[in-house]
């Protein structure tokens, strides 16, 4: 018995330690940055992506690889990216054990994420299955949620899953109006404005911190401020009606803030000017919703992202809304909605891939499959925005092959033999 299990250690040893290089060939690779090579050739080695070249103009040694994988006409992507979301902070919604997104109190910065990351959930493998590698795993409630973290969607722990801790504070702007039950309209909030003021007392409050020495005494709270006005973290604003949109930009200017981001974002296509003008970029919410008012019409969630690119917004795509942890795997279809709604397919691509990472912080190595990056992709037998098609073979993450089942398919297949069977 102990013989045995030496050798499949020694095995499986071996097997690690010689699969150091790979060579994709011969897909359709999409690069993520709206360029596309027919046939490719993708050479991977020690995790990151060592060339990418034209398959028919490229000659090579066999001996110089480790594995070659001939992918005969099948659709290379980078990693899609959930930002915003749930996943990995929850698993059954309607359980309350299970969910660990939102703290007590209103003012949460030091409230971190990162260490709530739960990699063994069962909805992260529904998810990563169709092309999903990266989630911003986002804290929820009070005025300030708390700081997110990038993650991804395979690992062995919450520290090995992590790829940026600590990436932004999210802050939840206040709503101006409410909606009257028994008038059946909409009334402006008489809170609004104490709320605002609340708002901007503490980031006065904040701001001056930094310039403290701290040696004798810190404040958590405030320490995890620091960063946001240094530009080492971004400042995300969930917002979405128009006053909310240009109070946020005035509170970004006021305050100087290097890295400001908005997410949501639903009437932004009416100020497009003013955020293209402030630099400011948006995390538009999944296409797949209904107009929030009567008289818009009724595919306006759908041509958002072709609206924001007209007007030369900087935007991605990110899947929040309702049970949002276990729609993340939908995020590729509300791309594929962006490109039969006036995005070109690369531009809906990059939407999910590079775009996100631009504005996350982390596209000097990931985002795009580009030489020196890393080798976090996955390949696909069609395209990989169309749920018929999207049928992922091969995901590697940092070069490395990992595995492509999660619960749902081994529950199908289960019931597929028995019933096979009589």
């Amino acid at each position: 018995m102990k013989q045995s299990i030496f050798f499949l250690l020694c095995l499986t040893s071996s097997l690690t330690l010689g699969q150091k290089s790979m060579l994709l060939m011969n897909g359709f690779l999409h690069v993520g940055n709206e360029k596309t090579i027919e046939t490719a050739a993708i050479g991977i080695r020690n995790g990151k992506i060592e060339l990418v070249r034209n398959a028919l103009a490229f000659s090579y040694s066999k001996e110089d690889w480790d594995t070659i994988v001939d992918l005969k006409g099948q659709h290379v992507y980078p990693g899609f990216f959930a930002a915003n979301s749930t996943l990995g902070l929850t698993e059954v919604d309607a359980v309350r054990a299970t969910r660990d997104f939102e703290e007590v109190g209103s003012m949460n910065p030091h409230v971190r994420s990162q260490i709530a990351y739960n990699a063994e959930s069962k909805v992260i493998a529904t998810v990563r299955t169709n092309g999903v590698l990266f989630t911003q795993a986002t804290p929820r409630g009070g005025l300030i949620s708390g700081s997110s973290s990038i993650m991804s969607s395979y690992g062995w722990n919450w520290e090995d899953a992590s790829i940026s801790a600590d990436d932004g504070i999210h802050v939840n702007w206040p709503d101006p109006y409410q909606w009257q039950w028994e008038q059946q309209s909409m009334k402006k909030s008489e809170t609004y404005e104490k709320v605002v003021a609340e708002l901007i007392a503490f980031f006065e409050t904040a701001r001056a911190y930094t310039l403290l020495d701290k040696t004798h005494q810190t404040d958590t709270r405030l320490n995890a401020m620091i960063d946001c006005f240094k530009g080492n973290k971004r400042v995300y604003f969930h917002a979405g009606s128009i006053q909310q949109l240009l109070d946020v930009i005035d509170f970004s200017r006021k305050f100087a803030l290097p890295f400001p981001v908005i997410v949501g974002g639903y009437e932004s296509y009416l100020i497009t000017r003013q955020l293209k003008d402030s630099k400011i970029p948006v995390m538009l919410d999944r296409t797949h919703s209904l107009p929030e008012s009567e008289g818009e019409p009724v595919d306006l969630p759908y041509r958002l992202p072709k609206l924001l690119l007209d007007g030369g917004v900087k935007f991605c795509l990110q899947p929040h809304g309702d049970m949002e942890a276990m729609n993340a795997r939908n995020l590729p279809f509300n791309a594929g909605t962006a490109w039969a709604y006036g995005l070109t397919e690369e531009q809906a691509v990059m939407a999910i891939s590079q775009s996100v990472c631009e504005i996350t912080g982390i596209a000097k190595n990931y985002g795009t499959v580009e030489e020196g990056k890393s080798a976090t992709l996955f390949v696909s037998k069609g395209n990989a925005l169309d749920m018929r098609s999207n049928q992922v073979t091969l995901i590697l993450v940092d070069g490395k092959k990992m595995e492509l089942s999660n619960t749902q398919q081994e529950l199908y297949q289960k019931y597929l033999k028995k019933y096979d069977g009589q």
